[in-house]
C-alpha cells in the first residue's frame, strides 16, 4: 500500500503531467493513507491486540526566505491532524535549515513520511503564485519601492503558508472523523445475512474508535516524557489578512481526496 502511494506521488510530481493529474494524484495517495489508518485501527481491535508501537520522525523544513517557521506551523499542524505531537529543533530567525520532530503511531508517521513532502510541494507553489499575484496588484494601484513590496511579499507569504496548513489540517481532521463514525461500512444492512452482522459490525467500529482515542493519548504521554521540558513555540509577530485568506481558502479547496470543498465544515475560522 505504502509503494501503491509513493507511485502515485511519483505521478503527481511529474512535471508532464497537468495541474489536475497532479491533484488528482495526490488526493488518491492522501485517501489510501487515511484509510489504511482507520483499518488498521479497526483490524487490531478486532483481533484484540497490543496498541500500535510509538515511534518519531525527523522532517527536514527550509528556511528559505526566512518562511521556516511558517512552514513548521503549517506542516506541524498537518502532523497534529494525524494524531501526532510534533516539537523543533534550530527554529530561528535565520534562513537555514530546521527539523520538525513528530511523535506518533507507526501507521500515522508512515502516512506522514510520504505526504508531507507532496503536501508541502503544493503549499510552496501555491503561496509563490498567490504572492506573486498580490504584489502585481499592489504595484499597478499605487507607487511602491521595491524595499516595501519585498516587506509585503514577506509578511503575505508567511500568513499564506500558516492558513494553508491549518486549512488542510481541518480536511484532514473532519475527514477522519467521518471514517470513524462510518468505519462499520460492510454495506447495507438490509443485505446482510448474518444475524448478528450487524451488531459485529457495531462492536468493531466501535472498537476501532476507542483504538484511535487511545492511540491519541499515548502519543501525548510519550511525547511529554521525551520533550516535556520544551519551550512553547512563540506565535509570530507578522500576520497579513489577505495572505492568511488566500491560504486558507487554497488549502480548502486542493485536492486532497477527502471530498470537501471551499468554506465546508470550517466557515471562515482563519488562524491567529
Amino acid at each position: 500500500m505504502v509503494d501503491r502511494v509513493r507511485g502515485l506521488l511519483r505521478m503527481a510530481e511529474d512535471p508532464s503531467v497537468t495541474d489536475e493529474e497532479s491533484q488528482a494524484f495526490t488526493a488518491k495517495a492522501a485517501e489510501l493513507m487515511t484509510r489504511h489508518a482507520i483499518a488498521e485501527a479497526e483490524a487490531r481491535a478486532e483481533r484484540g491486540e497490543e496498541p500500535e508501537a510509538i515511534s518519531r520522525m525527523d522532517f527536514p523544513v527550509s528556511g528559505v526566505g526566512g518562511h521556516g517557521k511558517a512552514r513548521v506551523k503549517a506542516l506541524g499542524a498537518v502532523a497534529a491532524a494525524y494524531g501526532c505531537q510534533a516539537a523543533v529543533r534550530g527554529n530561528t530567525s535565520a534562513s537555514t535549515e530546521r527539523t520538525l520532530i513528530i511523535v506518533g503511531t507507526n501507521t500515522a508517521l508512515d502516512a506522514l513520511r510520504v505526504l508531507l513532502p507532496s503536501i508541502s510541494m503544493r503549499m510552496e507553489s501555491s503561496a509563490r503564485f498567490c504572492a506573486r499575484e498580490h504584489i502585481a496588484s499592489i504595484r499597478a494601484l499605487r507607487n511602491t519601492d521595491r524595499s516595501q513590496l519585498a516587506t509585503e511579499r514577506s509578511r503575505y507569504y508567511r500568513s499564506f503558508l500558516r492558513a494553508y496548513g491549518f486549512a488542510v489540517a481541518q480536511r484532514i481532521k473532519e475527514f477522519r472523523a467521518r471514517l470513524r463514525e462510518g468505519a462499520d461500512g460492510a454495506g447495507d444492512p438490509e443485505e446482510r445475512t448474518d444475524a448478528g452482522g450487524e451488531e459485529q459490525a457495531e462492536t468493531s467500529s466501535r472498537g476501532a474508535e476507542l483504538v484511535l482515542r487511545e492511540d491519541v493519548h499515548r502519543v501525548q504521554e510519550e511525547f511529554q516524557e521525551r520533550f516535556g521540558q520544551l519551550n512553547p513555540t512563540k506565535p509570530e509577530r507578522t500576520h497579513h489578512r489577505a495572505g492568511a485568506r488566500a491560504g486558507y481558502l487554497r488549502g480548502r479547496s486542493v485536492e486532497l481526496g477527502i471530498g470537501t470543498s471551499v468554506g465546508s465544515g470550517g466557515g471562515n475560522a482563519l488562524p491567529e
